[in-house]
């Protein structure tokens, strides 16, 4: 049986938590590089967004990912995965009836939370 909730972890790695989509936790953080896991709640998405330091890489653990890259949809199964370029705009949804669960790394000259840029966001978190 899986768990539909952060795990503590005792590398202090940092960040996480809930979010109107489902939650995030930082599982390690290094120089130039962070991995993520999150999970994305059965219907929900995230906002479109870029970020202008870093690429992304996510690899789908469990459920079905509806991905946006740039003008391109396409849909992400289980052990399958994509990069997301800096700076093109993505969004990522749950298609499912189930959880979706993803590894995210992220890599480049910075990983913080703060570069996002929000183009559009069903939970009202956009930047005009």
């Amino acid at each position: 049986m899986t768990s539909l909730t952060p795990v503590n972890l005792s590398s202090g790695a940092g960040t996480g938590g809930r979010r109107p989509w489902g939650w995030f936790e930082t599982i390690e953080v290094g120089e130039r590089f962070k991995v993520k896991q999150i999970l994305v709640d059965p219907g929900a998405k995230l906002s479109l967004q870029k970020h202008w330091h870093r690429s992304e890489h996510w690899v789908v653990v469990e459920g079905v990912a509806l991905v946006t890259c740039g003008d391109k949809s396409f849909i992400l199964h289980e052990n399958e995965s994509t990069f997301i370029p800096a700076t093109i705009q993505h969004r990522l949804e749950n298609p499912g009836k189930v959880a979706l669960r993803l590894i995210e790394v992220q890599s480049g000259e910075y990983v913080g939370e703060d570069d996002i840029v929000r183009m559009e966001d069903v939970y009202g978190r956009a930047e005009g």
